[in-house]
């Protein structure tokens, strides 16, 4: 399980680093909440080498060489075009960056992502976050494993600085590939990053009132227990499928989920074919899990969606999407009974959080649920805030997806941006 695996590797490294003895810069923002930045891309900078880009996108206008690239689906050549993007500081050390972006990859191409990062050594080498296709006819959509060095490691979809190589700024890379001489034509909509440092805590304080009690989001029900053993090649349903269930949701919430044609291949015994298309088109072929986060956000970009990965600092945050209609998916990880009404225990676990109750407590619609109707949840405020914002946990990690016309709420003044 994607989750699982990914919140376990990501906290440990982030313990070590954040300690005094393993040279972190400072033991803990003065506010004792997480530093975070997000900052998305402007295709008008950087260096374009035959790309065309613009405040819209980035799109391939010309080749500038060939390569071959070799996968399970055999070795082929592709054309590429490519962009690399300024540097961008980030205002504190960060210990942590993950990119996400929304494209329009037709058959017949793929895209992928890189970053390299600046530390107190220099700069380091560029790392892969992500080699992305909507279909199958390309490459095999993938995570790459192994690029660890004495500045970072990636850990699935996250790249982590080593200990004592904080990241003061970074570049972003992206290469678009298409079949030579095809004219088929891969446009990236956005690109975003979002650098973090989560300071060492065992518990969080629920945060104050938001703007957002009372208010619950209408968005569909839908129970990832009910898939158990569904397709073992993407991960088999069950507590493997947590991701695109939830982002299923979402998409439902927006009415942007597969047609019946385009779920047509699933079995017809199945209740909701739409959760098995998103696992399947959200699937990493190395980490073998469709709970990837970044790929859920940017299978949610097939429906013309904007979608990003961050971190929020509290659920008073959080509230602000609510107030705006943007249901948000969170990451989580807690025992069981750490969470009262969740009744199970987990390394790692993704929901959506669709309202508040008139007290404040949050209504979340939980996946890991026997079926649809058993979705729906209410968790105590405190309890649930401090499951999702700890150390232990994954610091508040969130998805935000929504229609490119829905605006976002105002960021929080006086520190910096983080959507």
């Amino acid at each position: 399980m994607r989750a699982l695996s990914m919140l376990v590797s990501t906290v440990l490294v982030v313990t070590t680093l954040t300690s005094p003895a393993a040279g972190a810069v400072r033991a803990k923002p003065a506010t004792g909440t997480s530093d975070v930045a997000y900052r998305r891309s402007d295709f008008s900078t950087g260096t374009p080498e035959g790309t065309a880009g613009d405040g819209n996108g980035l799109t391939f206008a010309s080749a500038i060489g060939t390569t071959d690239y070799t996968d399970a689906l055999g070795t082929r050549t592709w054309e590429y075009a490519r962009w690399t993007g300024p540097e961008e500081q980030i205002g504190f050390p960060a210990t942590e960056l993950i990119a996400s972006w929304t494209a329009d990859i037709p058959a017949g191409s793929w895209m992928q992502v890189e970053a390299r990062a600046r530390n107190s050594a220099g700069l380091t080498k560029w790392y892969v976050l992500g080699r992305w296709a909507y279909g199958e006819d390309a490459i095999r959509r993938t995570s790459v494993p192994g690029q660890g060095d004495a500045d970072a490691t990636v850990s699935v979809d996250t790249l982590v600085a080593a200990a004592g190589r904080q990241i003061d700024a970074y570049q972003l890379r992206l290469t678009l590939y298409r079949t030579p001489g095809s004219g088929v034509t891969p446009r990236v909509r956005t690109l975003g990053a979002m650098a973090s440092y989560v300071p060492e805590r065992k518990t969080v304080p629920a945060s104050p009132a938001g703007g957002a009690w009372g208010v619950e989001l209408p968005v569909p029900r839908r129970s990832q227990n009910v898939h158990e053993g569904h397709y073992p090649e993407w991960d088999g349903g069950g507590q493997a499928w947590c991701s695109p269930t939830s982002t299923t949701m979402v998409l439902g919430y927006w009415d942007r989920w597969p047609s019946a044609e385009d779920t047509a291949w699933v079995d017809p015994a199945d209740p909701n074919p739409e959760v098995d298309y998103a696992a399947r088109y959200s699937y990493d072929h190395a980490y073998q899990g469709a709970g990837n986060w970044p790929f859920n956000t940017a299978y949610a970009g097939r429906y013309g969606m904007d979608g990003f990965v961050t971190r929020l600092r509290s659920l008073t945050e959080l509230e602000r999407f609510i107030s705006a209609g943007i249901p948000v998916i969170t990451s989580q990880s807690f025992k069981k009974g750490e969470l009262p009404g969740a009744g199970y225990g987990t390394n790692g676990h993704i929901m959506v959080v669709v309202g508040f109750t008139a007290t404040g407590d949050v209504i979340a619609n939980d996946p890991a649920s026997s079926s649809n109707d058993a979705v729906r949840r209410v968790y105590p405020r405190a309890d649930f805030e401090n499951v999702w914002q700890r150390s232990s946990s994954s610091g508040g990690i969130v998805y935000v997806i929504h229609p490119p016309g829905h605006a976002l709420p105002a960021n929080i003044p006086g520190v910096p941006a983080n959507w």
